[in-house]
């Protein structure tokens, strides 16, 4: 029989330690360490002819791609790669209240009316979840509904030659293997439970979505070895206040990662957002200072946002600098180079600076964007409301080249805009068209503040003249 014996399981990183501390030594956290009961069953003396051989195959195979299953929404669709691979297993993590759960209700009553779909809920019951799909509108999905919260039971269901091909288990922190004495939830079993269910996923040949609680610092709980074991990992993000929900691939085996889908939350669930930039703009008031629009890049998907600036005289001894949306450390660099390589004077002021619409902008490229929402507001002149800015700005205010320019250009085009600030080539082309755009090429950061200078503003207003 096998012998047990106690240890102490960090719940924040997974590490092991043989009697309880304060402090993990792993991670640095304090008071995480759970007792948890494990069976000493270590194999022991493992030698050949112990195991059995396994053989090797080549890389091309020959039998067939199996085809991805589509869900039917295009901006999930997207996030995955286009669709789910069979055999597949998916980690969805967010906030409580984001809508992950109604998210993927969505997504297996659209998928059912091709493939057979389960959902199987740890946090509600089956009533709540009929409640949630009558609100939407799915109460005629042929969804199988289950309330279920023991590993083995659920295995013991799905292991059938004839099981659903889309199964959703909402979540992994309320699975339990009876094997473990830890508490569900725990670093063990939320381990343990997912390995089970992907082996039997990868067995059966069957899609496993699983849902994922998130901790205060927005990371999903648990071992961070579960965001290993999985093929995709999916962040739902997005601010309650707002009514846009993006989903990011942050890994996937199965396509590109950084991939965004853009969702609405509406009365009737989330709908999939096919233009967002169009969206996002749509209340725009381009003749006002302090705001202008900066083309990005969201993995393969060009998004125009409108960045807003606020300067104001502080009163205070240490002026406010307030971020939404972006790094604030991005955003002092910024101005430390605004202040030595301009002479532009911020030091004394509070400073907001906003992304609308709830999104976050993360990439270099919107360092130009930001510089001219700043100067825009110090000097009261509008950006203009036909321009689109971006560029990475270095720590001697040159202006540095970004990737995707074509995509930035012609999405900018498509929307109306008619001239781009972008980073000077390194062909030398100078000012020239294209996708149809006035480019007005920036190659230091004092050729963008000069336009908002008195003879800058002239020289900006001749040009749309």
């Amino acid at each position: 029989m096998a012998r047990t014996k106690s240890q102490y399981v960090c719940q924040e990183c997974g590490a092991v330690h043989p009697k309880w501390i304060g402090k993990c030594e792993g991670c640095g956290a304090w008071n995480s360490l759970v007792e948890e009961v494990a069976g000493d069953s270590a194999p022991k003396g493992l030698g050949a002819g112990k195991g059995r051989r396994i053989d090797f195959v080549g890389l091309k195979g020959e039998s067939p791609t199996p085809p991805r299953r589509q869900s039917g929404n295009g901006e999930f669709d997207r996030v995955c790669g286009g669709g789910l691979v069979p055999g597949s297993a998916l980690l969805v993590g967010g906030d409580p209240g984001i809508g992950k759960s109604t998210l993927l209700l969505q997504i297996t009553a659209a998928m059912a009316a091709n493939s057979r779909c389960a959902y199987i809920s740890g946090e509600e019951a089956i009533d709540q979840l009929r409640l949630r799909a009558a609100r939407l509108g799915l109460q005629d999905a042929p969804v199988a509904l289950a309330a279920a919260t023991s590993v083995r039971d659920i295995v013991t269901t799905l292991d059938t030659p004839d099981g659903p091909a889309v199964v959703v288990i909402d979540s992994i922190q309320t699975m339990y293997l009876d094997s473990l004495e830890s508490a569900p939830g725990t670093v063990s079993q939320v381990r343990a439970s997912a390995q089970e269910l992907i082996r039997l996923a990868k067995r059966r040949g069957f899609c496993v979505l699983l849902v994922g609680h998130v901790t205060k610092e927005g990371q999903i709980a648990g071992p961070r070895v579960l965001e290993h074991m999985v093929d995709t990992v999916l962040y739902f993000e997005g601010d309650r206040s707002h009514q846009f929900r993006i989903l990011r691939a942050v890994k996937n085996r199965f396509g590109a990662t950084d991939e965004i889908g853009v969702f609405e939350m509406t009365g009737l669930g989330l709908q999939e957002v096919a233009n967002p930039s169009a969206l996002f703009l749509s209340d725009r008031d381009g003749d006002v200072s302090g705001a202008c629009v900066f083309a990005g890049m969201e993995g393969s998907r060009p998004m125009l946002l409108e960045i807003q600036s606020l300067l104001s005289p502080s009163a205070l001894a240490t002026p406010r600098r307030a971020v939404v949306g972006w790094d604030s450390a991005r955003l002092a660099m910024v101005m430390a180079v605004m202040e030595a390589r301009c002479g532009l004077a911020m030091a004394g002021a509070d400073v907001y600076l906003n992304v609308a619409g709830g999104m976050r902008v993360s990439e270099p490229a919107a360092d130009l964007a930001v510089a001219a929402a700043l100067a825009s507001s110090l000097s009261g002149i509008p950006v203009g409301a036909e321009t689109v800015i971006f560029g990475e700005i270095g720590l001697s205010g040159e202006v540095r080249p970004v990737a995707q320019t074509d995509s930035r250009l012609k999405e900018a085009a498509k929307l109306g805009f008619t001239r781009a600030m972008v980073p000077k080539s390194r062909r030398g082309a100078g000012k020239a068209q294209r996708s149809g755009l006035e480019i007005v090429e920036i190659a230091h950061l004092t050729d963008l503040i000069a336009r908002f200078t008195d003879t800058g503003a002239d020289h900006r207003r001749a040009g749309h003249g």
